[in-house]
């Protein structure tokens, strides 16, 4: 989403970066090309305005003018002002003690609330809580439906009542929670293909009737500055917690983003990034400016990490790397975790630099699933002694695949690789001697 905004600063950060010496006339035409990217992104007129207002005002002063590195300062003044722009730090789910905790979700139509509330359901799960759906969009049928398909996928209850009354089927929703013992209620409320009063009033009359600990509202990341204007309007009337911004993996400009905590004070909460139930995550205001900016987000990269490792088989794995017994099957393992962090592309977005690598290079997502079905044509004694595999049967592991020879032979290479870089290690007493270099086993994603 943030690929042509994040170019345009990279340039211009460039250009400071490669001068010894900042005058005020450079700090201005930085300014100007930052303001029209930014609204190029589609970010608010009055917000970009304020933004590179306070950045020039900053920009100017003597401690950066008079640095060793003031293109550098300038860099740092950036992120930290658009790190404030979209709410400085992460803002939490705030939920009470009571039983249950109620979270309502309000948004317009189409924006994907249904399906937010099946992902915020999955990720209470994976923190140890028992949630329950309820359905209070009365007016589609299709939508309850959605929710008790995307309920029965997480093992999740969802109550649907009976009736138009959305309050009522509230209400007895967070009854019928009680009486299972669920410890948080996500109450998902009709959307609009519009802001209405109907739905304003709807909304806020359900608001009253059940006292939630947080109202959400779901965002479109990819309708834009509609997109805020439908949340000051929701601000004004229902007075919501925080914003839940979907399809932030689309390929909109990103306006959204970057001006609702600017335009209604709102901070956003969680960041949808995926079709699956589990593409939701909290949202981190330093995190994403320092992605926005080529920076990369490691920090990320390590919790994805940690959320598919086991730690049963870390220490498993340790301690076969200790005895050198590295095999295709345990390469074949961390392939498979890889996977389950998601996209290369979104990986790859995370690691710092990467803004760098040439504006040709594409990510090719099938390289992990070519490698996967390469070692899957092996035999299990060809998976752990790799040396017998002789041409006959790189041909055989080939047209099993449904690969080439070649790629065959670029697996096996890898792999050696890396088991060499496992030798080098243990000789240096796990990396004190020799400088690690990577990780070259992987399969080339470019």
């Amino acid at each position: 989403m943030f690929q042509n905004l994040s170019d345009r600063l990279q340039a211009v950060f460039s250009k400071l970066t490669g001068r010894g010496v900042l005058t005020e006339a450079d700090v201005d035409a930085a300014m100007r090309e930052i303001r029209m990217a930014l609204l190029e992104a589609d970010v608010n007129f009055r917000t970009v305005k304020e933004f590179v207002a306070r950045v020039r005002e900053r920009s100017v002063g003597q401690d950066v003018m008079k640095s060793l590195t003031p293109g550098q300062m300038v860099v740092k003044i950036v992120l930290e002002e658009l790190t404030a722009l979209m709410g400085g730090t992460e803002s939490r789910l705030v939920l009470s003690g009571r039983m249950p905790a109620i979270v309502m979700l309000v948004g317009l139509q189409g924006s994907g609330k249904t399906t937010a509330a099946a992902k915020l359901a999955r990720l209470l799960q994976s923190q140890g809580r028992s949630p329950e759906l309820v359905a209070c969009d009365v007016y589609r049928p299709a939508a309850i439906d959605q929710l008790e398909a995307l309920g029965a996928q997480l093992s999740v209850p969802v109550y649907r009542g009976s009736g138009t009354d959305a309050v009522a089927i509230a209400q007895a929703g967070v009854k019928d929670a009680v009486a299972r013992m669920r410890d948080v209620v996500i109450v998902d409320t009709a959307g609009r293909l519009h802001v209405d009063e109907e739905m304003m009033a709807e909304a806020a009359a359900i608001r009253t009737a059940i006292r939630p600990d947080q109202v959400l509202m779901v965002v479109d990341a990819m309708t834009g500055q509609d997109a805020v204007n439908a949340a000051d309007a929701f601000a004004e009337r229902v007075d919501f917690d925080g914003v839940i911004l979907t399809k932030l993996d689309g390929d909109a400009r990103g306006g959204a983003a970057l001006s609702i905590k600017a335009v209604t004070g709102r901070p956003i909460k969680f960041a949808g990034t995926g079709e699956k139930l589990d593409a939701l995550e909290p949202f981190h205001p330093e995190r994403m400016a320092k992605r926005i900016l080529g920076m990369g987000d490691v920090v990320t990269l390590v919790e994805k990490a940690q959320q598919v490792a086991e730690t049963a088989d870390i220490a498993d794995l340790e301690q076969r790397l200790k005895a050198g017994t590295f095999t295709l099957d345990d390469f074949l393992e961390q392939l498979r975790q890889v996977r389950k962090m998601g996209s290369l592309s979104d990986i790859l977005a995370m690691v710092p630099g990467a803004g760098r690598l040439p504006k040709d290079a594409t990510v090719d997502e099938g390289a992990l699933a070519r490698t996967e079905a390469i070692i899957q044509s092996m035999t299990p004694k060809e998976r752990e002694k790799p040396s017998i595999i002789s041409g006959s049967r790189r041909e055989r592991i080939a047209r099993g695949s449904g690969q080439s020879v070649y790629e065959v032979n670029q697996v096996l290479k890898r792999f050696s690789q890396m088991q060499k870089m496992i030798k080098q290690m243990q000789a240096a007493g796990g990396g004190g001697k020799k400088r690690r270099r990577g990780m070259p086993g992987l399969p080339n994603p470019f």
